[in-house]
């Protein structure tokens, strides 16, 4: 089994850093081959560039090395992994930029008319959201109505044909003792190997 395992948080050291080598570590004790990148250590560019933003006919050949790089490691997965915080709904810019020029037509989807249902292309059939939140859960579902849930539950990931999509949300972060963190570490492997199965 091929898994890519995507962290998108700038500070070395955060509780994400200590999630996505938790993850990566746990899939390649079991024998998963695992292509582990962090997005902002490894400068990955999030603009869209103007050829870039077409929604119907497949986009051109990547002019950006590691655009290209992502989009042919990700046509050969068998499952995702993303690891973010949740910022004011959002995953962070260098996701939704990765997200935005990697997941492209003809490389995840393909449309045959702007009106029209996407076909997935991705053989990843399961993928696994990890975020880390500062906002109690109650509060997340009644003022905000949960919306990293509905990016990657409805927005992004059916879209190019992830049809098991699972996402666990440790929080909160910030006041967390030693224990609870060691506990959701747990948690992550847990989570991480089940995709295995």
């Amino acid at each position: 089994m091929r898994a890519g395992v995507y962290l998108a948080h700038p500070r070395p050291g955060s509780f994400n850093h200590a999630v996505f080598d938790a993850v990566v570590e746990e899939l390649r004790d079991r024998g998963c081959e695992v292509l582990a990148h962090d997005l902002y250590a490894e400068g990955f560019a999030p603009a869209l560039a103007a050829d870039e933003t077409r929604t119907v006919q497949p986009v051109s050949d990547a002019a950006d090395s590691q655009v290209a790089l992502h989009r042919e490691e990700v046509a050969t997965l068998d499952a995702m992994v993303f690891v973010h915080p949740n910022w004011w709904g959002m995953p962070p810019a260098v996701l939704t930029g990765w997200v935005q020029r990697v997941l492209a037509p003809g490389v995840a989807y393909k449309l045959s008319t702007a009106e029209g249902e996407p076909a997935g292309l991705l053989q990843a059939g399961r993928a696994l959201v990890l975020n880390t939140s500062d906002t109690p859960a109650d509060r997340e579902e009644s003022e905000f109505g949960d919306p990293l849930d509905r990016i990657w539950s409805a927005c992004v990931l059916p879209y190019v044909g992830v049809t098991d999509v699972r996402r666990v949300v440790f929080r909160t972060v910030t006041d967390s003792t030693d224990e609870a963190r060691a506990s959701w570490l747990h948690q992550a492997r847990g989570h991480a190997a089940a995709l295995l199965v």
